[in-house]
């Protein structure tokens, strides 16, 4: 059953409207794939906007057929040629991409407001936040509790479940049933629409889940008195990985930054030198999450980085095996360090491009050139090793798309973006992802829908389950990032 958006959340309507005309399945675009428009020009603008409107309409077709009116319960696939919803419903993770491209269409948005003869932010932004509420109100369906003993302390934390259940605030939480990484991916989340929305209870919300992450911090120390470091994959997880670490970089300097001119405290919790006792101090919240975010940045860097210039996924190795140990200090048990050994695993985009965001993120906040040099290195290793000129269409890079890559490519994308600042030969890397866009966009669109493969067109989702919901989540972020950043620099 088809209904609007807004109908889930007030009595308005909701307006599919578009720039581009739409014969037969297939959108023409005004201009050949490759023109990007120079800065400030009347075709940058265009473009701009064109992108932004596409952005918006994958949006709303995604939340029209994924989405339980009333619950906002969200299924993983949908096939636009058999009009069959996946019985499977999406984890949070993938439930998170919504909010993604929620945020990203509401910043492109605000740079819209002033375009001569756009009604884009009128017609969109207020029901965008609206959305933006109903999304966050019933990701609770994924919220549990439960107790963990950590390296430092033994306390009940309410977050959030791989998996979604019928009522909020049940799902269960304990042991590998919750990782790290999904609370960091809604922490970024929930600080964007914080510094778009200003709305409180955003940023209360991202900082309760970001000390349950750093809570998972190694805090033990090796036989040099060193901090052992790094965050596992989950309170469940030994291996420490890329996904668990990188990701947390951005949104703790955003944090610091947000605390810079404020002098509220935090409880820092760690482990004296002796090795064994469990120590808490008062910090200054601006200097304890910049601190922190130097710290994994660090970590990441040192362990992760591989000859190629990228990140490796993961270090495991586990000595003597991949068990969780604890041990008791004074009566007190306390969760203690499983040593790792190696770099293992694929690189994969998102590590690399959450690696990149830190980078920029660091430099901006502390002028140190390091974090310029290795942001710059970053980019170029990257692309270099990720992106193949021809390998589908010629003139066309393509970027890996099995498995869950193509959210992992977006990471990727956002992170050029950003560091668009530091080189604008980074910058150019977007039109790789512009390009594929609207190629997939003119040749293979299908009812609003886009395949998985944005150069090869529709394989074999479309006699089986169809799209993954989160990808079209990813395309429609990454119109947005591309709408602002032509808004902005061009491309």
């Amino acid at each position: 059953m088809k209904f609007s958006i807004i109908a889930m959340c007030c009595t308005m309507l909701l307006s599919f409207t578009s720039i581009t005309v739409v014969l037969s399945g297939v959108a023409r675009s005004p201009s050949p794939p490759d023109m990007m428009g120079e800065p400030g020009t009347d075709d940058s603008q265009v473009i701009a906007m064109q992108n932004l409107q596409r952005s918006i309409d994958l949006i709303d077709v995604t939340i029209e057929h994924y989405f339980d009116p009333e619950t906002f319960e969200m299924r993983r696939f949908y096939n636009p040629f058999t009009n069959v919803k996946s019985d499977e419903r999406a984890s949070v993770w993938m439930y998170t991409a919504g909010i993604e491209a929620v945020n990203a269409v509401l910043l492109a948005l605000k740079h819209a407001q002033h375009v001569e003869g756009s009604t884009l932010y009128n017609d969109h932004y207020d029901r965008y936040v609206i959305l933006l509420d109903n999304l966050y109100t019933n990701a609770d369906y994924y919220l549990g509790t439960f107790e963990l003993v950590s390296y430092t302390q033994t306390k009940e934390w309410s977050v959030y479940a791989v998996d979604r259940v019928n009522q909020k605030g049940q799902a269960n939480v304990s042991g590998i049933l919750n990782v790290y990484d999904d609370q960091m991916w809604l922490i970024r989340e929930l600080l964007d629409s914080y510094k778009l929305t200003g709305k409180n209870e955003y940023l209360k919300k991202a900082e309760y889940l970001t000390a349950y992450v750093l809570d998972g911090w190694d805090v033990t120390r090796d036989s040099n008195g060193k901090e052992n470091g790094g965050i596992p994959w989950g309170p469940g997880y030994t291996t420490k990985h890329a996904c668990s670490n990188g990701p947390l970089i951005s949104p703790l300097v955003w944090l610091h930054e947000i605390y810079k001119d404020k002098s509220d405290k935090v409880a820092h919790r760690y482990i004296d030198t002796d090795g064994k006792t469990r120590r808490s101090e008062q910090l200054e919240k601006r200097q304890y999450y910049l601190d922190y975010a130097r710290s994994i940045y660090e970590w990441q860097k040192r362990n992760l980085l591989n000859a190629d210039g990228v990140y490796t996924d993961m270090m495991g190795g586990c000595v003597p095996n991949c068990d969780i140990r604890y041990e008791e200090v004074d009566g007190i048990r306390y969760r203690a360090n499983t040593p790792l050994t190696q770099a293992v695993g694929k690189a994969y985009t998102y590590n690399s491009g959450t690696m990149l965001s830190g980078a920029v993120d660091l430099y901006r906040v502390t002028g140190d050139e390091e974090y310029a040099t290795d942001g710059r290195e970053l980019a170029k290793n990257s692309f270099q090793q990720f992106a193949s000129l021809g390998k589908d269409v010629p003139q066309y890079y393509s970027f890996e798309t099995n498995g869950f890559n193509n959210w992992f490519n977006g990471i990727l994308m956002r992170s050029y973006e950003e560091a668009s600042r530091l080189d604008t030969q980074i910058g150019s890397y977007l039109k790789a992802f512009q390009r594929n866009l609207d190629y997939g966009f003119e040749r293979f669109h299908q009812d609003g829908f886009l395949p998985t493969n944005l150069l090869k067109g529709w394989g074999k989702e479309k006699e089986k389950q169809g799209v993954e919901g989160m990808f079209m989540f990813t395309f429609a972020a990454q119109y947005a990032i591309l709408g602002k950043h032509q808004l902005e620099d061009g491309l």
